[in-house]
């Protein structure tokens, strides 16, 4: 029987040691390619500001690139971080892409800084519109998207351009119950990044399917979740590969990520105790294995918080192993 679950993937374009940038964007625009030839539903691009370890800080820039790159696949921002900027630019800019690659096109948003104070500061350049706006923000580039009034004062005839038949896809981003109550009442998909916070209750897309009233172009909800995961052809290897992501991982809490690490030197990484015992927690919420092991993981998950897609962060040091890992899951979902 075929899987009726849709798999994408978040890539953040993540930059390896004796790599850069550059080396990190090409990455992303082959694995773009790669999983549009594989079949995978979406492929979305994340922000992330003044960092050594992600190189995606304009998603609707790298979007133009990606789309010219692509055949069918949907593509996406994971997303923009709108308490930065004006709904009707970000408007302007996904109207501007879904003309080049017609409904194609994802604009999922976010509150979160992603970056450090200072940064995101330098960001808004003086402006006072911070994160208290966003579920304002929200409304008034949904409403943008569909020529319809905004609900700003002072915004209620301001149309973005060009107009195109079908808008953007919009989604919610989120790894909060905040966040999914706002979705649900703003009408809008949901994507909740457990990657990024695994220990939510299980119950956040009920939360959100409770609250949920249709909006403007979504008359049912609809949930994606996004979660760590490595295959391989071997338990043990998948494993191995993992390693470069724990070291990351704990070098994030401390403040300072830096390049991802190779294996080789996560391996001789001194654990402290209480980063051992962080790290064993978090391997029981990510999907790390063979084709059966991932794809078992991925449906169990799926059924626990009762998801309609599963979205995929995969990172590995070694580009080719990375690919592999995208490939040997395709084959078996």
């Amino acid at each position: 029987m075929k899987n009726k679950i849709k798999l994408s993937a978040l890539d953040q374009s993540p930059i390896k040691t004796d790599s850069d940038a550059s080396g990190a964007l090409q990455e992303t625009i082959e694995l773009a390619q790669l999983c549009d030839v594989l079949g995978y539903h979406r492929y979305w691009v994340a922000e992330h500001h003044a960092s050594d370890a992600l190189a995606g800080c304009s998603p609707e820039v790298l979007l133009g690139r990606l789309g010219a790159e692509t055949t069918n696949i949907r593509l996406g921002s994971g997303g923009v971080m709108l308490p930065y900027y004006s709904p009707y630019k970000v408007a302007e800019s996904f109207k501007i892409l879904q003309t080049l690659y017609p409904d194609r096109m994802d604009l999922g948003v976010g509150r979160a800084p992603g970056t450090d104070p200072f940064t995101a500061a330098a960001i808004r350049y003086g402006s006072r519109v911070g994160a208290e706006h966003f579920p304002n923000m929200v409304i008034d580039l949904q409403a943008l998207l569909n020529d319809k009034d905004p609900r700003t004062p002072g915004m209620e005839k301001a149309r973005a351009f060009p107009t195109v038949a079908t808008p953007p896809e919009m989604w919610m981003l989120g790894s909060s119950e905040d966040s999914a109550v706002l979705a649900a009442l703003a009408g809008l998909p949901y994507n909740f990044a457990y990657f990024i916070n695994p220990n939510i209750r299980t119950d956040i897309f009920e939360l959100y399917r409770e609250r949920f009233s249709e909006g403007p172009n979504l008359k049912a909800p609809w949930t994606c979740l996004t979660l760590f995961s490595i295959t391989a052809d071997t338990e043990e290897e998948a494993i191995r590969l993992s390693r470069s992501r724990d070291l990351w991982y704990c070098r994030l809490l401390q403040g300072n990520p830096g390049p991802f690490p190779s294996v080789a030197e996560a391996l001789d990484y001194p654990y402290s105790p209480g980063e051992l015992q962080t790290l064993h927690e978090n391997r029981k919420k990510r999907a790390v294995g063979t084709p059966e092991q991932v794809k078992e993981k991925l449906l169990a998950v799926a059924e626990q918080f009762q998801a309609d897609e599963i979205m995929l962060v995969t990172i590995t040091h070694d580009v080719e192993a990375r690919r592999h890992s995208y490939q040997l899951l395709a084959d078996i979902w």
